[in-house]
């Protein structure tokens, strides 16, 4: 022992631990146990400062100092020391006050815990040395083989199962999980697994471990049941996974989660397809019965003929022109008056081309409401707007691999006819209230009965799309221009309207030729039908009695053929220039337009204006 006051040795003889006496005053130690300076491995600790020895808990050491001095003595772990070069040093301190000379003492008692539990396992350790061998190798064998169970079960589990503990670490992997992920346990063991399978969605989006099902397990005690997620492989590539993650315990204490997951990529990717063929059959089953509804109407339709009767040049040359443009893709613009026979044509076109074994789609957009437009052109899903109870295809869809007829595309909203053009050059089109894109495969022929030029003037016409439709113009002569075809129109449609009747087919006399072929015929082919059937019924002896009135006006009031605004608006402009025409070009007046039209010259002005009209026309 050591001491710079040797008449205090006395206090530390006998001490069969590391002794020290502090001077309370001085903060000196005045004496110490040889076992004092190995454990604090300083020879110079007497003459030293205490509080240098102090590493943590100076506080409390004032307290216990106030405690041991209170009661005379007391016992603390609280306390950290440290050696002189700073390594920590746990302690159990037990100290008992002094008062010598008129001087505060504290003797100072120390227990190395480290040592004590060091002490504790080698006499464990002693202990099962001296129960000898066989019981220690029995202990092994049984954690051993229990340790081989459990691995086998673990590798026999048709599932992938892995374990993490509150760490994220990766602590078992069995092999189904190694060879469905491509990673071995010597890849996983001891890392942070999130971020070796499940870091990303399949969308590439990143998966932070915070929205992780898995980390919720164990961070909030959760079972997680997820039904579709990714894994990625070793080899990057993702496989689609259904898992369970559960928390698991050590006693009451939540130590991380298990990892039961199948791979179920095989069965979605079946799945998938189960319901791509699913939507394509249905796709296809409405797309037939929308077919077949058109096809339906146009067998009730009655046609005055099927074929393209007639003689003229004009009827010579059209036929040509069919024969040249029929086998090609390319669009077709069909001009002529209305009841000229434009559809006829259009029919004609299509059976001629290559695309004659699909359907030929009808698209009248005068038979329906502006409103409805969009969605028989474009098509609709279900909720795209008020009405639309189920998926329904357009007719650019409709006419997929075959044609499309749009009937008078003066018919078509101003404000739709850039959608249409932006479909017919992309050839890709999108249902109302849908986000998918499909391809079109499509033949167009279009017809109007207007004038091009003033419609486009007075902007109810895109000149673009007119120039897109426009590639092969066919103009259709009226039936007053091309009176040598009457005769053999005449007698087609009689036998027609005959066959329908039930009747005998009368003869038609020179005088009822001469009277069909004087008549200027403002409603053509289809005013001729109307005409000859007529004719059919009132008919009572074998030959054709024809009932025509010769005013205009009469004839369109008295035809029971409906007629469009579109119709109406082309009597209107024909009037008009009929009107400018008789006048000379004068509006004003008395002998002017406005005053044989009855109405205001400001009017007519707007009138010509708001119809396209200038002085070229008349």
């Amino acid at each position: 022992m050591t001491s710079i006051i040797p008449e205090y040795d006395s206090e530390l003889a006998g001490a069969f631990s590391p002794t020290i006496l502090i001077d309370l005053a001085a903060d000196r130690i005045v004496a110490a146990t040889d076992d004092a300076l190995t454990l604090f491995a300083d020879p110079k600790l007497v003459g030293s400062r205490f509080a240098r020895l102090v590493a943590n808990g100076m506080a409390d050491f004032v307290v216990f100092i106030s405690e041991v001095q209170h009661r005379g003595g007391a016992r603390t772990r609280q306390v950290i020391l440290q050696t002189t070069s700073g390594e920590a040093l746990h302690c159990e301190v037990s100290a008992r006050a002094l008062h010598r000379d008129e001087r505060d003492f504290l003797l100072l008692n120390l227990l190395d815990l480290a040592r004590m539990e060091r002490r504790t396992a080698d006499a464990e350790a002693t202990h099962y040395y001296n129960s000898g061998i066989i019981e220690w190798q029995r202990a092994q064998n049984f954690f051993t083989d229990l340790e081989r169970e459990n691995q086998l079960i673990l590798n026999a589990a048709g599932e992938g199962i892995y374990g993490v503990n509150a760490d994220g670490k990766t602590t078992f992997v069995n092999r189904a999980a190694q060879e469905m992920l491509g990673w071995t346990s010597e890849d996983l063991l001891g890392r942070d697994i999130h971020t070796m399978i499940h870091h990303h969605h399949l969308n590439g989006d990143r998966y932070p471990s915070h929205e992780c099902p898995i980390y919720q397990s164990f961070r909030f005690e959760q079972v997680n049941r997820i039904e579709n997620e990714v894994f990625w492989r070793k080899d990057g590539k993702p496989i689609r996974v259904e898992y369970v993650s559960t928390p698991i315990y050590d006693g009451p204490q939540l130590v991380g989660a298990v990892v039961i997951f199948r791979d179920i990529t095989e069965r979605w990717e079946n799945e998938r397809k189960l319901r791509e063929a699913m939507d394509e059959v249905a796709a296809l089953r409405d797309q037939l019965e929308e077919e077949n509804a058109y096809l339906q109407e146009a067998i009730s339709i009655e046609r005055a003929h099927h074929d393209i009767i007639g003689r003229s040049d004009a009827i010579r040359q059209i036929i040509n022109q069919i024969e040249l443009v029929g086998p090609t893709d390319t669009n077709v613009l069909i001009r002529g008056e209305s009841g000229v026979g434009k559809s006829l044509l259009a029919s004609a076109i299509h059976k001629d081309s290559t695309r004659k074994r699909r359907p030929m789609i009808h698209f009248k957009p005068g038979a329906i409401s502006p409103e409805k437009i969009e969605s028989e052109l474009f098509g609709q899903v279900r909720g795209a707007f008020a009405g639309a109870l189920k998926d329904r295809p357009g007719k650019l869809e409709l006419a997929h691999g075959g044609t499309l007829f749009i009937d008078e595309i003066g018919d078509i909203p101003i404000e739709l006819q850039g959608n249409l053009l932006d479909a017919l050059q992309s050839l890709r089109v999108v249902r109302l209230g849908d986000d998918r894109i499909r391809n079109l495969d499509l033949r167009v022929i279009a017809s109007t009965g207007r004038d091009v030029d003033r419609e486009v003037r007075a902007g109810r016409l895109r000149q673009d799309l007119v120039l897109h439709l426009d590639v092969f113009p066919i103009y259709c002569p009226p039936l007053r221009e091309r009176p040598e075809d009457i005769p053999i129109l005449t007698a087609h449609l009689l036998r027609m309207a005959c066959k329908r009747l039930g009747r005998t087919v009368p003869v038609v006399t020179e005088g009822a030729m001469r009277k069909l072929q004087d008549y200027q015929w403002p409603g053509n082919v289809r005013e001729l039908a109307n005409v000859v059937e007529r004719g059919a019924i009132v008919s009572r002896s074998d030959k054709l009695l024809v009932e025509i009135q010769n005013d205009t006006v009469s004839a369109v009031r008295g035809t029971s053929t409906l007629m469009t605004e579109a119709d109406v608006e082309q009597i209107r402009i024909a009037n008009t220039i009929a009107c400018l025409k008789k006048a000379g070009g004068k509006v004003s007046g008395p002998d002017g337009a406005a005053a044989l039209l009855g109405i205001r010259p400001t009017t007519l002005y707007s009138r010509l204006n708001k119809l396209g009209l200038s002085q070229e026309d008349w």
